[in-house]
């Protein structure tokens, strides 16, 4: 017997989800259901498709050999849905984008309110992690990343480069020893990542600096931003975040400059859906565009 679509739809929710109440809530439906569901399904292939552990559900050999055949039906049909609505108009559905909280909070919010506005029936998501984001299982439909994945059927294509400089804030400058070389910043408090929590070898600013000590220290941008922006040390910050918080001032910006840049990764099934090509085409540009706007202000 050939497994139905559905029960294809719920044994791939289970699979990314790790858990019968993760799908149930990707799906909107009843855990117990999907329950059912995932053994009607084993019972018509024959084999066990997880294993259940502490952690969750974990495929088994067979569901990871389901698993390729799975997601080739997703994409599918999901390319049938789209040749069938037609895109000649605007872009319509959902849209999920992975991104670093500093891609997802000073540059996402308006580049995708941009692309929203043109297409108002798009649903738009961004997902905001200090992590790695796992396309195989549809943790998102595209991600912004801050190095180049070298595993997996990835597409990836280079975004932009962006600068970080150090930065303070003008109250702290003026409260503290003034700084005229790197060396200088051993006298200071320093705003970085706790270091344990680097999830990406280009986020260990504070290291090329010579830095070995953070004293306020956040997994998140946002928050060493807000550090910074109330006084509470030097951090190096992303250019294009600057503009966000008024009463900041670059530090060493002719000694300490780094570059660093974005990627646009997505499964390489996607490439046939051509509503994920033309917002993938319109999120490139937009954040280029935004990206220059913004450093040109600081």
């Amino acid at each position: 017997m050939q497994p139905h679509w559905d029960d294809i739809r719920i044994f791939l929710a289970v699979a990314r989800s790790e858990s019968l109440s993760g799908a149930g809530r990707i799906l909107r439906i009843d855990p117990a259901t999907v329950g059912r569901r995932i053994a009607r399904l084993e019972e018509e292939v024959g084999a066990p498709l997880f294993a259940k552990s502490p952690t969750g559900y974990a495929l088994s050999e067979a569901g990871q050999r389901l698993m390729g055949h799975a997601m080739r039906a997703e994409t599918a049909m999901q390319d049938a849905a789209e040749e069938m609505a037609g895109q000649a108009g605007g872009m319509s559905g959902q849209i999920r984008i992975g991104a670093p909280d500093g891609c997802a909070n000073f540059l996402l919010p308006q580049v995708c309110a941009a692309i929203g506005a043109q297409n108002p029936d798009l649903e738009i998501q961004i997902v905001a992690l200090p992590r790695v984001f796992n396309l195989t299982r549809r943790e998102a439909d595209m991600v912004i990343a801050v190095s180049p994945p070298t595993a997996g059927r990835l597409t990836v294509q280079k975004v932009t480069d962006y600068q970080l400089h150090l930065a303070a804030s003008v109250r702290y400058l003026r409260r503290h020893p003034p700084i005229a070389q790197i060396t200088d910043l051993g006298a200071h408090r320093m705003v970085g990542y706790i270091p344990d929590m680097i999830f990406d070898k280009e986020l260990d600013y504070l290291s090329e600096a010579g830095v070995e000590r953070v004293s306020l220290a956040s997994n998140s941008v946002s928050v060493q931003l807000n550090w910074v922006r109330q006084g509470g040390g030097i951090g190096v910050l992303h250019d294009f975040s600057l503009p966000w918080a008024r009463g900041l001032q670059k530090v060493l910006p002719e000694v300490f400059s780094l570059t660093r840049s974005f990627y646009l990764v997505r499964h390489a099934d996607d490439r046939r859906l051509e509503r994920q090509n033309r917002f993938a085409t319109a999120l490139v540009e937009g954040l280029r565009q935004e990206v220059q706007s913004l450093e040109a202000r600081t």
